[in-house]
């Protein structure tokens, strides 16, 4: 399982738009990808009910996380995105 452990770059944490972002990123890695608190229960990082439900908040940690194929270069762009707060998903790492 690939994993990566990462702190939310965005100041408002992960809501509204920021969550929207996300989940947008997170759809189109195309691979099955959860994310939780750290020491939480996983959700389907896909679902933006999901995500905002995580009531993550701008510092705290979160652990992305993958069994798929291919998804270590798919953490590392969402991870990318979690910890610099980007607007969009990053091409490159």
């Amino acid at each position: 399982m690939a994993e990566r452990r990462v702190n939310v770059g965005w100041a408002e944490g992960l809501h509204a738009r920021p969550a929207s972002i996300f989940v947008r990123a997170a759809t189109a890695a195309g691979i099955p990808v959860t994310i939780s608190k750290a020491g939480g229960t996983p959700v389907n990082a896909a679902s933006m009910l999901g995500v905002l439900g995580l009531g993550a908040q701008g510092g705290e940690e979160i652990v992305l996380a993958s069994h798929a194929e291919g998804a270590e270069a798919a953490l590392d762009r969402l991870a990318k995105l979690v910890a610099e707060g980007l607007e969009e998903l990053p091409e490159t790492v």
